[in-house]
């Protein structure tokens, strides 16, 4: 699958990624919600970049385990 396939499986919106907080505003897709107990919500957003790394980490993962991989399940938002 190639590049811009695999961030089409992705919702993005302006945001900060948790790996480069120092690029400032960007698209950014959730990857994950936390709720610290009396903290409200907080949203992990990951920029293109690092999705596409994140997604080759798992293709090669699946690879190693003999497993299938399906692209698109970093994160677990309900934006």
């Amino acid at each position: 699958m190639e590049r811009q396939q695999i961030l089409d499986l992705y919702r993005w919106s302006p945001g900060v990624c948790f790996r480069h907080p120092d690029k400032g505003t960007v698209p950014t897709a959730c990857l994950k919600e936390l709720r610290p107990r009396g903290a409200g919500r907080h949203e992990v957003r990951a920029c293109a970049d690092c999705v596409i790394a994140m997604e080759d980490i798992r293709r090669e993962a699946a690879r190693r385990a003999g497993s299938e991989y399906e692209p698109g399940h970093l994160g677990e938002c309900d934006e």
